[in-house]
């Protein structure tokens, strides 16, 4: 009987409780959603894991820097008694001075290169590039090497250039007017050059004569560098007014005009010399003050340091150049129609002038010296035509020819602009103007 009891057979799944069964179900379904879980991630993260572990590292080599070229220059100005041997013996063979030498003829002569100019030479890495001479304020005498072959050539000077409006009023002279202004007394000697045929600067200014001009300033290397080009000036003298503005007609060299296209220039500058005072006038009488003999005078005296240069008034050739007792050392100049004129008790003569050499107006002929019977430091300039003496200051000569009419529209094309800013400038001038007590003073008075 025990037996009996202790025995119980297994149930059948049928004869389970249904809400055990359906719990293991779902236990066995969660399991399979978490293990595919952690397959994906395992596959996701872990694949990419993988690869980078077997990426190949790349390995850059280094690349050595190419050192900047080291450039070296030596500035320097020619000195006295040099030569082109002595300033490139260090870099160049006898041979190959030899042959500069010659190819320098048709470019620029060696014997050309004057002392106190300006040169540079360019080391690159310790090796010759070149050498530059400044043969004057427009161009360079350029010599370099380029491995065997040896170059030499003329280049243009490159200048940054701006244009300003330069003003000045007269209270002394037109060089002291530019010395107030601080600009270079070089502008008072081209502003001269431009008026010099309608204002004679010796005798006609006047305080209180303003003038402007529109300046090219020249800049080289951050540096000024001198003046370019006046491109339009405007000078008021004794109340009336004279214009200029620079300009090129076809292949002529650039000049001056008015503003109806007439030309400044005219046969004969109104003086030959800027800047200084007249000692004594034209007359046919006069007391010598050396002789103390009554002599006629037909001649201006102008009264000017030593050393001042003396320019020829208009074109010619040198009829006679020489030394006398009374005139000391003096240069005659032929001009067409008749003319002559006479620059005496000069105290030298400048470099090329000769008998029967052609001279250009405005050419410097000498210098202001005191030589012959003198009793100071002046020029005698006498004028003749057709061997009468005449009055220089009196001369009256038409103007050199004027533009043609081809030329003409161009020309008040350009001129037009330049000419409203310097009569703008004027009025501003006139409305700020400082009322002095004598505006007719006299600058300078003869003697």
């Amino acid at each position: 009987m025990s037996f009996k009891q202790d025995f119980q057979p297994p149930r059948s799944s049928e004869n389970l409780p249904r809400s055990k069964s359906k719990a293991g179900k779902w236990a066995v379904l969660a399991l399979l959603v978490v293990v595919t879980g952690i397959g994906l991630l395992l596959l996701s993260g872990g694949s990419s894991t993988e690869l980078e572990a077997r990426e190949t590292p790349i390995l850059v080599k280094a690349i050595p820097l190419i050192p900047d070229p080291v450039r070296e220059v030596t500035k320097s100005i020619v000195p006295a008694g040099s030569s082109i041997t002595a300033l490139l013996s260090g870099y160049f063979t006898a041979r190959e001075i030899h042959n500069l030498n010659q190819r320098s003829s048709d470019i620029f002569p060696f014997t050309s290169i004057c002392a106190g100019q300006p040169y540079r030479i360019i080391n690159i890495d310790g090796y010759f590039d070149s050498f530059i001479y400044e043969i004057d304020a427009e161009e360079l005498l350029v010599i370099s090497r380029d491995a065997d072959q040896i170059n030499m050539e003329i280049q243009p000077i490159i200048y940054d250039v701006s244009t300003e409006l330069v003003q000045g009023t007269i209270t002394s002279s037109l060089f002291n007017a530019i010395s107030a202004i601080n600009e270079e007394p070089e502008l008072a000697f081209v502003l001269a050059d431009i008026f010099g045929w309608d204002i004679n600067f010796i005798l006609d200014l006047r305080v209180g004569d303003t003038f402007s001009a529109l300046v090219e300033k020249r800049f080289r290397e951050g540096q000024p560098a001198g003046y370019g080009n006046i491109l339009a000036a405007e000078f008021v003298n004794q109340k009336k007014v004279f214009k200029a503005v620079r300009f090129k007609e076809g292949d002529q060299k650039a000049s001056y005009y008015n503003e109806k296209g007439e030309n400044m220039r005219k046969a004969f500058l109104k003086a030959p010399l800027s800047f200084t005072r007249i000692s004594s006038g034209y007359t046919m009488r006069r007391l010598h003050p050396i002789t103390k003999v009554w002599k006629a005078h037909p001649a201006i005296d102008y009264a000017a340091p030593i050393g001042t240069p003396v320019k020829t008034v208009g074109d010619g050739s040198i009829s006679r150049k020489g030394y006398g007792k009374g005139n000391g050392y003096y240069v005659e100049v032929r001009h067409s129609n008749g003319y002559k004129t006479l620059y005496m008790h000069l105290k030298g003569f400048a470099k090329g002038i000769a008998k029967g050499k052609r001279v250009n107006q405005g050419q410097v002929i000498g210098y202001v010296g005191s030589t012959g019977l003198s009793t100071g430091p002046h020029l005698d300039f006498r004028m003749k035509r057709h061997g009468k003496p005449i009055n220089p200051l009196k001369l009256k000569v038409p103007p050199a020819k004027s533009l043609s009419k081809e030329h003409l529209p161009e020309f008040h094309q350009i001129a037009a602009p330049l000419l409203a800013q310097l009569d703008e400038n004027r009025s501003n001038i006139q409305i700020a103007k400082i009322v002095l007590p004598q505006t007719d003073t006299l600058i300078n008075k003869s003697n």
